[in-house]
């Protein structure tokens, strides 16, 4: 449906899009309603149906995919110009505000609960997601290696990968526990090591 939007139905796609979003934040998945959707968004049932004519679950698998890239756009400008080390201490701090602010509530795991984790639109939005970030941690690792401040052998997608995971279990404690010292811990350990790991010059 989007790829077939004029400009303006695209831009109000996203509005219900973003709309929805907000209102699932504040009441819950469970709790929310396409009426409270629609009053948020001032939509018509109508409107609402022409966007999403699968209803209540391919809007919220649309608003996973916001939600997913919100994740990564909440990394920028640091995610995307990882060429330095202090560049990675500020992507650092800001993955950890990112994720404290958040708090114990994930709007992406709890739309994915709701629309089934398994599913194929679902299961397609996280393995996106999980590319990106690993492709743009490993760009920053190939950004040092330019610098020299890396040596070549190392193997990039490997540590990328290592460093998302790590992010990830973080994460998952937080979620958990609410609080941020295993996510920092990982970040820290995760970007020392990076420096140890074939290092040219400290």
């Amino acid at each position: 449906m989007s790829g077939k939007l004029t400009a303006k139905g695209r831009a109000t796609r996203g509005r219900i899009v973003q709309g929805a979003a907000e209102v699932l934040r504040e009441q819950g998945v469970a709790s929310a309603t396409l009426d409270d959707i629609m009053a948020r968004t001032s939509t018509s049932k109508s409107q609402l149906f022409h966007y999403f004519p699968a209803g209540k679950d391919e809007l919220l698998l649309a608003v996973a995919q916001f939600e997913a890239d919100q994740v990564l756009e909440d990394q920028q400008p640091h995610l995307g110009s990882l060429d330095s080390w202090e560049a990675w201490d500020q992507w650092r701090d800001a993955v950890v505000k990112r994720y404290e602010a958040q708090g114990d509530a994930c709007p992406l795991g709890a739309l994915f609960l709701q629309v089934g984790r398994s599913t194929p639109g679902a299961r397609a939005i996280v393995v996106e997601l999980f590319r990106r970030w690993q492709e743009s941690l490993a760009a920053g690792i190939r950004a040092l290696q330019a610098a020299g401040e890396l040596s070549d052998g190392l193997d990039v997608d490997a540590r990328a990968a290592a460093l998302l995971a790590a992010i990830q279990g973080g994460v998952s404690i937080l979620l958990s526990t609410g609080r941020s010292t295993h996510l920092r811990a990982a970040l820290d350990e995760g970007i020392a090591d990076l420096r140890r790991a074939g290092l040219v010059r400290g």
